[in-house]
């Protein structure tokens, strides 16, 4: 009776969950579907003829791919290397060069593009000191301008794969290789790019979303170059008012090309499926002479790339503007212009959306991880596959679906905090979800059955044995879940109001309308949250970077 009793409470957590994602994720997502093949009462696929008889609608699935395959390429060309050098040898100042990293990826990737906007625009300040020199036709706009913005925010995440995978290798095969005369340039490509090529597949296809995905980067620098994301967001909030129709059509095909690409991703690591055990990992080792200075020039360069929009912005949002005039002098008059722009509405909201997401995700999450490792079949494996669906969904689809099945009585939640929670809880969940299910596979059963044989509860062993074990990947997940949270764009740009809305939408708002100095403001603070949370995870996990 008592074994069918804790049977029953997995089983009722079971169910929970699935009607939670059923409502919140499925439902939804079968509403937009609908949507995009039924025109008054009738099924219709003219909004799918309208699309693909245009090469201005269809072009864009072409942009977004180009953008996205360059993304991916350049961001594996930098990182690579970078989490090679850093996992390898012994950089001066390898923990600030790591934390400088992942700084250079903790914000909006807009933020990137409006600062190089100040940089390199038409009277960017570097613009303007390559023009005194005779240098002229350089721009930040344009397809090359998307690429270099996203390759510079995104690369540190292979960056952050590639360390954990590198320290998973076993020393001993490396020395087994060199035994074997596989040395240096030769080994890193035979050996250790092959021991890691699941992790590298992996990193690839986030980063490949994370482009593929990206609304504001295109939005401000694109000039032209239209996207997918773009696309969406101008049929839904057109000039000639929102087409839903033809919005949701666009988004179908949008989930089928993600689709199709995440399944040639999947086939591709089912090639090279292994397990390693390092019990001998690799020891950072010294490094002198010219190898010394280039591989130092090359991480420290990078790093310095990827943060000077930061600093740039950080600096700009003390600098005199007359709305998008730039005037002589400092001054915190910025600040107190955003405080009109409310300021701290959005600093409330943010916080309000980012911690109770955060918190929904990680109970959410952990529970997922232990139904689907410690009580495998078939119903929670389809919880699994179904939480992880928003993986390869842009946000803009997932605002657009909540819009349309929560916009009317008895479930009117647009326009309140709790859509744009739901929206960013589904949307980022995978992130840890997928580093809660690692750590639990790392702890062994019989840990947790040695807890119940002295007596403890199933429960009791779960909440005082297995999550605290499994904090670390926790944490590790939770913390790309709450960078991306906060910065989230693509789906809060389409959920927002007035009353509702956080710092990241704050920001696009005063770059749109054009005032610079308190968009630099808002991102500013935006920067010294995500400052703050990498510094306190830092500390209390007591860990040298973070790893998934």
């Amino acid at each position: 009776m008592q074994a069918g009793k804790r049977r029953d409470g997995w089983t009722i957590v079971s169910w929970v969950l699935m009607a939670l994602f059923l409502i919140f994720l499925v439902w939804p997502i079968g509403n937009l579907l609908k949507e995009a093949v039924i025109k008054d009462g009738t099924f219709s696929l003219d909004a799918f003829q309208a699309f693909f008889g245009k090469e201005y609608y269809y072009g864009s699935i072409f942009n977004s791919l180009k953008i996205g395959i360059a993304v991916m390429a350049v961001s594996l060309i930098l990182g690579i290397p970078f989490a090679y050098f850093y996992s390898f040898y012994q950089l001066k100042g390898r923990k600030l060069l790591f934390v400088l990293c992942l700084l250079g990826t903790m914000s909006a990737p807009f933020l990137g593009a409006y600062a190089w906007i100040l940089l390199m625009g038409n009277s960017g300040l570097v613009t303007k000191l390559l023009k005194s020199i005779g240098i002229r036709g350089l721009t930040i706009y344009g397809f090359w301008g998307i690429v270099f913005v996203q390759s510079l925010k995104l690369f540190p995440l292979v960056v952050i794969y590639m360390n954990g995978a590198f320290r998973d290798i076993d020393n001993s095969l490396l020395e087994a290789a060199e035994s074997m005369g596989c040395k240096g340039v030769k080994r890193f490509f035979q050996v250790i790019m092959a021991l890691t090529m699941p992790t590298i597949l992996a990193a690839a296809l986030l980063v490949f979303m994370r482009s593929f995905a990206d609304f504001g980067t295109p939005v401000l620098i694109g000039r032209g170059y239209s996207t997918f994301p773009v696309l969406i967001y101008n049929q839904y909030l057109g000039e000639n008012g929102a087409d839903y129709h033809f919005a949701a059509a666009i988004s179908v095909i949008a989930v089928i090309v993600t689709a199709i690409i995440f399944l040639i991703q999947k086939l591709a690591t089912n090639k090279f499926k292994f397990t390693i055990n390092s019990l001998h990992p690799v020891e950072p080792k010294e490094v002198h002479g010219v190898s010394a200075v280039l591989m130092h020039a090359f991480c420290y360069i990078l790093v310095a790339l990827a943060m000077l929009p930061q600093l740039y912005i950080i600096n700009m949002s003390f600098r005199n503007y007359n709305n998008s005039i730039l005037q002589p002098g400092y001054s915190f008059k910025n600040y107190q212009k955003a405080v009109e722009k409310m300021l701290y509405r959005s600093i409330g909201n943010t916080l309000v959306v980012s911690f109770v997401t955060l918190a929904i995700i990680i109970v959410i999450a952990v529970l997922i991880a232990y139904l689907v490792v410690r009580r495998s079949n078939a119903f929670n494996n389809a919880i699994d596959v179904i939480s992880m669906l928003p993986y390869i969904m842009p946000g803009g689809v997932i605002g657009i679906s909540l819009i349309l099945t929560y916009s009317k009585k008895p479930f009117a939640l647009t326009g309140t905090l709790l859509i744009m929670i739901i929206a960013l809880t589904i949307r980022r969940m995978p992130f840890t979800s997928r580093s809660a299910t690692a750590a639990i596979m790392k702890i062994p059963v019989t840990i947790e059955e040695a807890a119940i044989s002295l007596g403890a509860s199933r429960a009791k062993t779960f909440a005082q044995i297995t999550v605290p074990m499994m904090a670390s990947g926790i944490i590790s997940g939770a913390i790309l879940s709450w960078v991306s949270i906060i910065t989230e764009m693509s789906s809060g740009v389409i959920l927002y109001n007035n009353r509702t809305i956080t710092l990241t939408i704050s920001t696009y708002a005063a770059i749109t309308s054009g005032i610079y100095g308190v968009a630099a403001v808002f991102a500013t603070i935006t920067t010294v949250f995500t400052v703050v949370c990498l510094v306190l995870y830092l500390r209390f996990t007591k860990a040298e970077d973070i790893r998934m």
